[in-house]
């Protein structure tokens, strides 16, 4: 078959993204603090927007043509204008202020502007920090140097090795034999346990301070290891032929080790949730608020609206990009508002299905799922999804994401959501006896109770998404 080159019209209907309309949805989806530092880069990309700050004596009122034309300087004013005129004040006002305070007094001299308090330039060590001044202080060779400095650049923040050490020796060119060393050098280093590649290692590696290498811990962290993770204390008695409160001491002992020794060195920042929608009951009735509490108050600048309006003093490229950042602009609290209306119609719809929620708790969710949604309010299931992402909500019972009110529906007497069942068996665990706890079948016979019925591997399903152990490493033994 020859092949041959042609050309051929095709009529197609695609659906192209605009940019707009990429900026809208990509609004939609943000959570409250993204939405903040996005609108403040756009304030700072964009001279045609103003943030009104609040309580000032131009702030805004929803209305940009409700200002008065008269308080607005023309922009020709500005062209020759004294600086008396623009800021009331002249270079020498300026200046004799700044000498009466002492900032010309040689307290600002040059070169100490860029310089920190204190404060600021002290922080908390991090691990590899720690680490790495401990390796300063030991006399070893300088290919063990290296090597051990690429071990603790690859452990984690708990102080796990994360590379094996064929790849350490490549990493810092040394042989196997150095990089063997140079781990067993970092293993000596504080905290104990630091460099091991599993909990095992890190347990074993924290007796040697303690004295207690050749006892019964040291011999059931490496002979019995699987028998203790799954708390089965007769076979590790049976094994050692020991009594079994012989094994329940050693137990307690490793209990008290640190499975994680680099917690303690960890620099990483609390993430805060703060609500964008606040439900508050009034007269018995719930009202929606939408937060906006840190998000910048914008509105177009009367300055370059007249600036644009007059044509004499802008050349073609200068009106060109003021037009084009005022579309932007437009576009941008059309965004927004879009936005608003649809949390708020959203949350109206979480309202209306799961009032019961807000008036008597979580065991009261409803089953719900984005599809209802997107039908209750009229638009796309994607957008609904959309809207709930990363997003949360404030009411008296608490602080819940959005996604919590989207449940599938089990049997059940009426309707029974998922996470009533997972309500009931939270409670269950909680008020359970801890030295005979209730194992999956038993949660089931529950569950019936409240008129739930699930299957075994369901209720083992929930558990794990509560991350609630095993009924049998529940269980306490002393």
């Amino acid at each position: 078959m020859a092949l041959e080159h042609r050309l051929e019209l095709k009529l197609a209907q695609k659906l192209i993204l605009t940019p707009q309309l990429q900026q809208s949805i990509k609004l939609l989806q943000l959570p409250q603090m993204e939405l903040s530092q996005v609108l403040n880069q756009e304030l700072m990309e964009n001279p045609l927007l103003e943030d009104v700050v609040e309580g000032g004596p131009e702030e805004y009122t929803g209305n940009a043509e409700a200002q008065s034309e008269e308080s607005q300087p023309e922009p020709s004013d500005y062209a020759d204008a004294p600086l008396e005129k623009i800021f009331g004040f002249t270079t020498d006002d300026y200046f004799e202020d700044k000498a009466s305070d002492g900032r010309d007094l040689g307290y600002f001299t040059e070169g100490t502007e860029n310089i920190q308090p204190f404060e600021q330039n002290t922080k908390k060590p991090s691990l590899q920090d720690h680490l790495l001044w401990q390796l300063r202080l030991s006399r070893v060779s300088e290919a063990v140097c290296h090597a051990a400095e690429a071990i603790i650049a690859n452990l984690d923040d708990d102080g796990y090795l994360q590379a094996s050490l064929e790849e350490i020796a490549e990493i810092s060119k040394v042989q196997p034999a150095v990089a063997e060393d140079a781990l067993r050098i970092v293993k000596g280093f504080d905290p104990p346990g630091v460099g091991a590649r599993d909990l095992q290692e890190c347990l074993l590696l924290q007796l040697k301070p303690l004295n207690l290498e050749s006892s019964l811990v040291e011999k059931i962290l490496i002979e019995g290891f699987s028998e203790l993770n799954s708390k089965k204390y007769k076979q590790l008695s049976a094994k050692f032929k020991l009594p079994i409160e012989d094994i329940f001491s050693a137990v307690k002992v490793i209990e008290g080790l640190e499975p994680r020794p680099g917690r303690n060195y960890s620099n990483g920042e609390p993430v805060y949730v703060v609500p964008d929608v606040f439900v508050e009951e009034s007269e018995g009735k719930f009202v929606i608020i939408l937060n906006d509490e840190g998000i910048p108050r914008l509105r177009l600048s009367n300055y370059y609206r007249k600036l644009l309006q007059n044509k004499k003093s802008l050349s073609a490229e200068e009106r060109r990009f003021l037009k084009e950042k005022m579309d932007k602009a437009v576009w941008l609290f059309k965004s927004l508002d879009q936005r608003n209306k649809t949390i708020y119609r959203v949350t109206e719809s979480i309202l209306k299905f799961q009032e019961e929620f807000f008036r008597k708790g979580v065991k009261h969710i409803k089953p719900m799922t984005l599809k209802d949604m997107a039908i209750d309010i009229g638009i796309h299931e994607s957008t609904v999804s959309r809207v709930t992402s990363n997003k949360y909500l404030q009411c008296p019972r608490g602080l819940f994401s959005f996604k919590t009110f989207f449940n599938s529906a089990v049997p059940g007497k009426g309707d029974v959501s998922s996470a009533t069942a997972k309500e009931v068996i939270k409670e269950a665990v909680a008020g359970e006896d801890h030295s005979l706890p209730f194992n999956d079948k038993q949660l089931v016979e529950i569950l019936k109770g409240k008129d739930i019925t699930v299957a075994i591997r369901t209720v083992a399903k929930y558990r794990d998404e509560l991350k609630i152990p095993s009924h049998i490493k529940r269980k306490k033994w002393f």
